[in-house]
């Protein structure tokens, strides 16, 4: 199959031209990045480009990225590792919940098929909304801006914050959301969307009509209906869906629970 093809109907994915790329570390990057796509477009197991790739072709903005970020289905996660691993590439599974990785000497990418935090899990519906871009001389497919957002949402540790991404993608893309698909992915946890959304007003007061009013509404709607109500009684922190280790504490000293398991519970 030839690189500037796609195979069946994700042929038919719209094609977008990449307002800009990020830059390598050096030539010797560039060219295994360039090898690693060419060889993942000649398999028949789908991926998405993500990451600052993705960041940059949507809003122009570039930066230096250390890696390539590339999403799959959980299945094809073991595909792509053996892949490479039988034609001489170095592969390290580093956490077997989302992520695994394709080393050639100093240089590496990322095969992501899930959430650090398990909220989130590539799914077809990723691939049937993905779009088209030409990178390092091959037709891929790359995420959707709304898979996209919501693959940066909880990322807010003290180390990385993603807030920025999301707010230039909404400020340049917010024409290609999926605003009700947003909102579908984020429904357990619509206050994150809000807090998203709240923060683009706040950055770019001029640009507020690029969130639809409907989805304000919605969550306006929520929080006002849950300020009606008694906060839960059992403590619980949800931080550590954010950072495991800025909220550590919390669950480990003063009585919270996290993700999972009992914590406890408020007097009254």
């Amino acid at each position: 199959m030839a690189n500037d093809e796609l195979p069946g109907v994700l042929a038919t994915l719209p094609v977008i031209d990449a307002k800009a790329e990020p830059t390598l570390k050096s030539a010797e990057a560039e060219a295994f990045y360039t090898s690693a796509i060419r060889e993942l477009t000649a398999t028949d197991i789908p991926f998405l480009v993500a990451g600052t790739y993705a960041v940059s072709a949507y809003t122009g903005v570039v930066r230096q990225t250390k890696d390539l970020d590339i999403f799959c289905k959980p299945g094809d996660c073991p595909r792509i590792l053996t892949h490479f691993k039988d034609i001489g590439y170095a592969v390290v599974i580093e956490d077997d919940r989302w992520l695994g990785k394709v080393f050639e000497g100093p240089h590496f990418f990322d095969v992501i098929f899930a959430s650090a935090n398990g909220t989130m899990q590539v799914k077809d519906q990723w691939l049937e909304h993905a779009r088209q871009v030409e990178l390092l001389g091959s037709r891929v497919r790359i995420i959707g801006p709304t898979e996209l957002i919501w693959s940066k949402c909880f990322i807010q540790d003290r180390g990385r914050h993603d807030g920025a991404d999301i707010a230039h993608t909404i400020l340049k893309a917010h024409e290609q959301i999926d605003w009700q698909r947003l909102l579908s992915y984020l429904d357990t946890h619509w206050e994150v969307l809000l807090m998203q959304l709240l923060n683009f007003r706040w950055i770019y007061p001029s640009e507020r009509d690029h969130i639809p009013d409907w989805l304000l509404d919605n969550l306006l709607d929520r929080l006002a209906r849950q300020r009606q109500l008694p906060s839960p009684r059992m403590k619980i922190c949800r931080g550590r869906l954010l950072s495991q280790v800025d909220y550590e504490i919390d669950v480990k000293e003063w009585g919270f629970a996290g993700v999972g398991g009992v914590g406890e519970f408020r007097d009254g």
